[in-house]
């Protein structure tokens, strides 16, 4: 018990000295990747709803919002899943295996309606399990599955996110506007790709909306 414990603080005390760190530019030493919306974007949604539904790009300012509701009002991304509802962007045609690769994007939770329980970015693939990495938001803070928060207070507000997924280390940083928030162990796997929208958890609101600009896909040659 007394090892577990010392464990424990040991993991507490390091999330606390790295979400002290001063701002840096996490894409130092990346290569921008082309991304286009026509050629790498790919929307899951409830089944039986047209995209249009539950997703909306606004031109003028290059937003994408995307939104859903709690089942049974909103169905799986296909018929017969057990999945849970939602509305998401997965990144196509850079899926990987091997190397260094990152998400870049703006992420804006709107607290109306109490957004709250559900995956808001991902990165998908592991060994024994389905995801390599979750971004969840729970009551208007940032966590890492369950785990948590790395980030309040991130209701109706712009924040930058990096995810770096070192494959061949097996290692995951997460920045938010610049500050590393949190390192984390990767979950194996041979097939990984990223997702961002919104994808209903455990305590899902009734209404669930994230939206997303600037999006990039870097990686590190």
């Amino acid at each position: 018990m007394a090892t577990a414990l010392v464990i424990s603080f040991a993991s507490i005390l390091l999330i606390n000295l790295v979400s002290c760190s001063e701002p840096t530019d996490p894409t130092k030493g990346f290569r921008e990747l082309p991304l286009t919306a026509s050629n790498n974007f790919r929307h899951d949604k409830p089944y039986d709803v047209p995209v249009t539904q539950r997703y909306h790009f606004r031109v003028d300012h290059g937003v994408h919002r995307l939104w859903v509701y709690s089942r049974p009002i909103d169905k799986p991304f296909q018929e017969g899943s057990t999945t849970l509802p939602r509305s998401e962007i997965r990144i196509q045609g850079y899926n990987y295996s091997s190397g260094v690769w990152q998400f870049e994007g703006y992420g804006y939770v709107p607290s109306r309606n109490g957004t709250s329980g559900v995956c808001i970015m991902q990165v998908l693939g592991a060994s024994s399990h389905a995801t390599t990495f979750m971004l969840r938001v729970y009551k208007g803070s940032l966590y890492y599955y369950r785990k948590g928060p790395i980030e309040k207070n991130i209701y109706d507000r712009w924040f930058k996110l990096n995810v770096i997924h070192d494959v061949d280390a097996s290692k995951l940083k997460v920045y938010i506007d610049g500050v590393l928030k949190l390192e984390a162990p990767g979950r194996g796997g041979d097939n990984h790709y990223f997702k961002f929208g919104v994808y209903s958890q455990d305590d899902a609101s009734h209404y669930m909306e994230s939206r997303w600009k600037h999006i990039k896909i870097l990686k590190k040659d």
